[in-house]
């Protein structure tokens, strides 16, 4: 036996063999990995597909500790499908480059926001402290398990165009931030969601943009740019989530904005606000958005005072 593992205490190694049960019938190891056609394995190497700039089959190896055999039937497997694509390597001619075409991402993005909910879920019957409590007793067992590990990065962040199923996330993420931050009734969240038919439905790609930001692979904000006339552009839902507060996205979003208006050749930005919404006047002011008119309204289930700002550019 070895003397390393016979040094540790039974009740120990029966505690950890508890917890293994527990878990892994509690998060679902054990069924279908959420419900779909694919292994638990196979969701990993679509995830690090997603969430890598054009790894190898080599790096995903390595990173996974799949055995290559394995894994090249997985790839090959995800190309029959139409999910994923090839192109030679620059450096190596004996590598190629993985990534995952737009058929894979309808794929995977379902399969994310699954796992999303389930984590979710498994948090939402604890109180603030109590979630935070739970996720710092887990950075500690990785801590302790892996102490060589190097520290956390810092946050990999990516405002990029958007994809199938951001759009609905828009509007999910109006409806639940406005709610809980502000009381805003459920009248709120369908305004957003006409707001966003009809940028798709009349989308001008020469005069209009999206930027769906993310930090490390997790959606987390937005913002529009939509054509108001030839000269003025259109400021509009600009949202981040609460994880994503304090990193600057707000800023950096408006001034995606404001670039690309310029670029455009419009001669002024508008927007509309709420005075309640004190962050983002904020940003909007530090830009030199102007206030030019406020005026009070009952609206989305509050007495409200809303806001026009505008911008020369």
């Amino acid at each position: 036996m070895n003397p390393g593992v016979s040094a540790v205490s039974a009740v120990h190694v029966k505690a950890v063999r508890r917890f293994n049960r527990f878990y892994t019938q509690r998060i679902g190891v054990l069924d279908p990995y959420l419900g779909s056609e694919f292994s638990l394995t196979e969701v990993r190497v679509l995830y690090e597909l997603a969430h890598r700039d054009q790894p190898t089959a080599t790096e995903l190896g390595r990173e996974l500790a799949l055995d290559a055999g394995y894994l090249s039937r997985i790839l090959r497997r995800f190309e029959r499908q139409g999910w994923m694509a090839r192109s030679p390597s620059p450096a190596d001619a004996r590598q190629s480059l993985l990534r995952l075409t737009e058929a894979g991402y309808q794929v995977f993005a379902p399969l994310q926001q699954r796992s999303r909910d389930e984590a979710a879920a498994l948090l939402a019957p604890l109180p603030g402290p109590a979630q935070q409590e739970l996720t710092d007793a887990l950075a500690t067992v990785q801590r302790l398990l892996d102490p060589t590990a190097a520290p956390a990065p810092s946050p990999t962040v990516v405002l990029r165009d958007p994809r199938p199923g951001d759009m609905g996330w828009v509007v999910q993420q109006h409806g639940e931030v406005y709610a809980r931050d502000y009381g805003w009734d459920s009248t709120f969240e369908a305004l957003v969601a006409g707001i966003v038919a009809g940028y798709l439905r009349d989308y001008q790609p020469e005069w209009e943009r999206c930027w769906i930001a993310e930090v490390d692979g997790e959606r987390v904000g937005s913002v529009f740019v939509v054509r108001k006339s030839k000269t003025v552009a259109q400021l509009r839902l600009l949202i981040l989530s609460p994880q994503a507060r304090g990193l600057g996205l707000g800023a950096r979003l408006t001034d995606e904005c404001l670039a690309f208006a310029r670029s455009k050749g419009y001669k002024k930005m508008v927007l509309w606000t709420n005075s309640c919404v004190g962050s983002a006047r904020d940003i909007y002011a530090r830009r030199g958005f102007k206030l030019v008119n406020s005026e009070p309204y009952t609206g989305f289930g509050q007495d409200l005072v809303g806001e026009t700002w505008e911008l020369r550019l």
